[in-house]
């Protein structure tokens, strides 16, 4: 592990998730589905989803970060979103990779509040600044987490045609 990040690999994302998964279940909490927030929750509500026996996984795609420790001025929810029909008195766990400042979480949390009986997070990793201080988190750090998803460069990228 490197001194300045925290470095996630894929065998240890298997058992960070596989230890969430143990959190929700002896919290005693039976969602009944799970809300990721793309890209990053992506992994984790699937792992979650697999480990908590849960099928029904719907998907909010957030843009906060551009950059590495480099992000918009607040979060901005991309359409589609999820129908307040679909989320109505359900029990929802809210997946993503990371609680860094919060607000990614707070967004699609507030966004839950007013539809679902409750609503739950569950990170990877949470840091000490998050505004959101999530129910379910494997390990908290205040280094920046190189994620095994986004560790090298994309094959293809947008920016050049």
């Amino acid at each position: 592990m490197s001194a300045s990040r925290e470095v996630l690999t894929w065998e240890l994302f298997g058992t960070a998730s596989r230890e969430l998964a143990v959190a929700v279940a002896s919290d005693g909490y039976r969602p009944d589905l799970i809300l990721s927030i793309a890209r990053g929750g992506l992994f984790v509500a699937g792992a979650l989803g697999y480990a908590l026996d849960v099928k029904n996984l719907h998907v909010m795609n957030i843009e906060f970060y551009t950059g590495v420790d480099q992000r918009l001025e607040m979060p901005v929810m991309l359409p589609p979103t999820p129908s307040a029909v679909d989320l109505s008195g359900a029990r929802v766990l809210v997946a993503d990779d990371v609680a860094d400042t919060g607000a990614t979480l707070r967004l699609v949390r507030d966004f839950c509040a007013d539809h679902v009986a409750d609503v739950r997070c569950a990170v990877v990793y949470e840091k000490p600044r998050s505004a959101v201080k999530c129910e379910y988190v494997w390990r908290r750090t205040d280094r920046w987490i190189d994620f095994p998803w986004s560790a090298d460069p994309p094959v293809l990228s947008r920016d050049s045609s």
